[in-house]
């Protein structure tokens, strides 16, 4: 007797939940008729966190793959463009400090490394701007793409910043409108396990009894299904990762029509650093900060002296970040998405395109049957591990590098215990090699590809040794690369709008649909 898997209860809504919920019923809706069917359970007492207004490019495909209008996705969720971060004074920390991560891959990628060839003519010329015109749109304001451009296509690679409050709330409509989502508001009194440990049901407080063939934890920092029910161990990393609490404001603009940053702004403090996010309506600001570093009342200070006196009648929201991750993701028929499953820090907004991939892998990887369930559970469990294992590198990466030595906090980060054997392997290698497809980038999970690590190093200060005699027959090549960069770089420059203006327009006119 075999045991279909044709009833996907999702616990918890917010971005992790309806994300989750989307991705899977957007995938199998063909298969609806036959019986299968989404379930979406949100207690209508618990708020969700709403903070997490960054994400990355991803965002773009799996709204489109989920029949979402990214013209109703701007005039619904707040939403701006975000095209990179520009990290200010994480080096140095004096006033000039300041670098760029876009996210733009640099002209020729997968052609010519560029990195090379750059470091080789060792002028004043940052890496990004030499390989990219992404630095020099954001610096001037302006968009990425124009009205000629149809929906989710760009002129420089983009994602969003939005209102996370919103987003959820415009996923949930689009979900249970057009995506047949079941969605039941109840709280989960009882996780009812059967003897060989898989999740039998839930009980509810006002719906009753609610069975499911795989149960998707996004219950948040509770982790109601995975923690409490399945008694996954929870893995600290926070002898990694330092920053453990964050205080948050929505700071309103001076002007309405005051430019909106198409990047977000992240601004090295005394333990920790502060986000910006520009929205149309408003900035999200907020302070992430190591508590054994600083105290809650200085972090608070050092948040309202960036904001000034736009921050004297708001009050800050204070948040503790528990950096880590599950020991395992999917156990039996129980899967953790979103903060169930971990969070490190806000720093590269990892935690939304974590939601995505998650969500992406279970849906294309839905166990037909249940006796199939742990052989898809072991790989995802695989793939997930590493990615994590990659993405905490690569925000150990931003400490590691810094030449400030003004507090505690900055002198701690270059600690070599305190470094992932991994990342400082590969410090020791790129100190003759830059990033690029080596063996240390050579899967498809990969969230930050060798251009991310190479727009940090570089932005950074790091220095690759570089033989000229290694350079040989790319030196023409490099040379071209960069001479188009330029043009492509004034072209845009000359022919994209204004952000706040695109935005505008958009919630006006509409874009043009796929």
């Amino acid at each position: 007797m075999t045991h279909p898997v044709r009833h996907i209860v999702i616990v918890g809504g917010g971005t992790a939940g309806w994300l989750t919920a989307g991705v899977i019923a957007a995938k199998h809706k063909s298969r609806m008729p036959g019986g299968f069917t989404v379930t979406l359970v949100e207690s209508p007492n618990t708020p969700i966190i709403g903070v997490g207004e960054g994400t990355w490019p991803t965002l773009r495909t799996t709204l489109s793959r989920m029949g979402v209008s990214e013209t109703a996705f701007f005039r619904e969720c707040d939403a701006s463009f975000k095209q990179g971060a520009r990290f200010a004074r994480w080096t140095t920390g004096e006033a000039d400090d300041a670098y760029y991560h876009p996210l733009v891959l640099p002209q020729s990628f997968g052609q010519v490394n560029l990195a090379p060839h750059w470091l080789a003519r060792n002028d004043d010329l940052s890496f990004c701007d030499a390989v990219c015109a992404q630095g020099k749109i954001c610096d001037d304001g302006l968009a990425p793409k124009t009205m000629a451009t149809a929906e989710f296509d760009a002129l420089a690679n983009y994602a969003y910043h939005l209102d996370a409050g919103k987003f959820a709330g415009f996923l949930q409509r689009h979900c249970c409108e057009t995506l047949g989502v079941r969605h039941i508001l109840a709280d989960v009194e009882q996780v009812v396990l059967k003897e060989d440990g898989d999740i039998a049901s839930l009980t509810t407080a006002q719906a009753g009894t609610i069975e499911g063939d795989l149960f998707v934890d996004c219950t948040g920092f509770r982790a109601l299904l995975i923690g409490e029910a399945m008694g996954v161990p929870f893995r600290e990393c926070s002898d990694v990762l330092f920053c453990d609490t964050a205080l948050a404001m929505q700071v309103p603009y001076g002007d309405p029509d005051d430019p909106i940053a198409s990047q977000t702004i992240s601004t090295a403090q005394s333990a920790g650093w502060i986000w910006d996010i520009g929205l149309p309506t408003r900035r999200g600001i907020g302070h992430v900060y190591s508590s054994n570093h600083i105290s809650d009342e200085e972090a608070e200070r050092e948040l309202r002296a960036y904001i000034g006196p736009a921050a004297e009648k708001l009050s800050a929201r204070k948040i503790k970040i528990h950096a880590g991750h599950r020991e395992t993701f999917w156990k039996r028929n129980c899967v953790a998405v979103g903060l169930a499953a971990g969070f490190l820090e806000p720093l590269e907004a990892s935690a939304i395109v974590l939601i995505e991939l998650s969500a992406k892998l279970i849906a294309e990887q839905m166990p037909a049957r249940r006796e199939v369930m742990d052989i898809v559970a072991s790989r995802f469990n695989a793939t997930t591990h590493y990615r994590w294992g990659r993405i905490i590198d690569f925000l150990k990466l931003h400490y590691v590098l810094t030449k400030r030595t003004d507090s505690d906090f900055w002198r701690d980060n270059v600690r070599p215990e305190t470094i992932p054997d991994r990342l400082q392997e590969l410090m020791q290698l790129w100190r003759y090699q830059s990033p690029w497809f080596h063996d240390e980038f050579d899967r498809v999970e990969e969230v930050f590809p060798p251009a991310s690590y190479q727009y940090v190093l570089y932005g950074m200060g790091f220095r690759t040794e570089v033989e000229p005699e290694a350079l040989g027959g790319d030196a023409r090549l490099a040379e071209r690369a960069m001479r188009e960069n330029a043009a492509q770089t004034e072209k845009l420059r000359a022919g994209l709008p204004k952000h706040r203006d695109l935005i505008n327009r958009i919630v006006e006119r509409g874009l043009q649909p796929v």
